[in-house]
């Protein structure tokens, strides 16, 4: 069972909601790129927040995703997307339907 994850909560910049959200779909194939990453969502929680969620086997592989790619592009980006610093959980999964 994947037991490791990651939830993080992003706040668009009045005006930035669409350049947010085309942003995290354009991260898609960077996650598809990821091997040790299981699964991989992009969300839309309200207007202007949205989120990122995503699972992994062991905690190497959830290492590896906040030193990889995406983190990078979405840090790069923040000050010019986000009206706040973007808040990244680690978290435990205690149950999967799958």
């Amino acid at each position: 069972m994947v037991k490791f994850a990651l939830l993080a909560r992003v706040e668009a910049k009045p005006g930035k909601e669409e350049a947010v959200e085309n942003f995290l779909k354009s991260a898609l194939p960077l996650a598809q790129e990821e091997k040790d990453t299981v699964s991989w969502y992009a969300l839309r929680i309200g207007p202007s927040t949205f989120g990122i969620f995503d699972t992994f086997n062991d905690e190497e592989g959830r290492e590896a995703h906040l030193t990889g790619k995406i983190a990078a592009a979405l840090m790069e980006h923040a000050s010019e997307l986000l009206s706040t610093p973007p808040t990244i959980e680690k978290v435990d999964i205690l149950a999967v339907k799958g």
